[in-house]
């Protein structure tokens, strides 16, 4: 057989399954070729099936790949929500620090200021007390002055609700004396003696007399208070001595 022949039986057994199979039976190979082709289009049914599971798998795994970007990213806001919680309770555990210092603060102001009020409750009787003595004491003390004068008038205070209210107060016949004994005295008690003597003139004029002195007895008096003494006319005497003339107003 020439070489040309061969390779004409070679192709046509490659192109033409007729002649393959022709040449198969003859042979006696038909049946197992048949069994050969019908495998290889299994394998390749197989084949295609297992791609179509790879393509599967490949989206399950894009799918999964997309599903753990989602939980890292899930995971990330959770980080971040337990981050802000954390400055959230830092931030309320300062503020009740600052709440709780406040309050300490509220409590010291106030047992400062209950011991304020009890300093000036203290303070307000020890001068109710001071200025019922310094009261008596100046009526003792100015009507002694006032005998030495001449004057015989007995003093007490005058109150006159809702008009006014003089702790050194006392008439005569033609005469009568208004004043005021502090403790501490400036040009507000002198103005307070003057304001007194025009509301008893308008409202109360049978209190007065013709002639009028008017008097500051104190412990302390500014020196601008006893100028303001002597230009009006009020006699002043500190601790019993006199600093300013008796004038009589008529």
């Amino acid at each position: 057989m020439s070489e040309t022949l061969k390779k004409e039986i070679l192709v046509l057994l490659g192109k033409d399954v007729e002649f393959r199979y022709a040449v198969a039976g003859y042979l006696g190979f038909s049946e197992i070729l048949k069994r050969l082709d019908t495998l290889a289009e299994e394998q390749r049914r197989l084949w295609e099936a297992n791609n179509k599971l790879w393509e599967e798998v490949r989206g399950l795994r894009e799918e999964q790949r997309r599903l753990w970007e989602a939980n890292n990213k899930l995971w990330e806001e959770v980080r971040g929500l337990r981050e802000e919680q954390r400055r959230l309770w830092e931030a309320n555990n300062k503020l009740w620090n600052t709440v709780n210092k406040l309050l300490e603060e509220v409590r010291r102001l106030r047992e400062v200021q209950n011991g304020l009020l009890r300093r000036v409750s203290s303070i307000e009787a020890y001068m109710e007390r001071t200025s019922i003595s310094l009261e008596e004491e100046a009526w003792e003390v100015v009507e002694y002055y006032m005998r030495g004068k001449g004057i015989e008038v007995k003093l007490d205070r005058l109150v006159i609700e809702g008009v006014v209210e003089v702790n050194i107060y006392g008439a005569t016949k033609d005469l009568c004396i208004i004043g005021e004994a502090s403790v501490r005295a400036g040009v507000s008690t002198l103005e307070k003696i003057n304001r007194d003597v025009e509301k008893l003139r308008g409202t109360h004029p049978e209190y007065l007399r013709p002639k009028i002195i008017k008097v500051l007895y104190t412990n302390w008096v500014t020196p601008e208070a006893v100028e303001r003494a002597k230009e009006q006319g009020i006699l002043l005497l500190k601790s019993g001595r006199e600093l300013t003339p008796l004038i009589v107003h008529s």
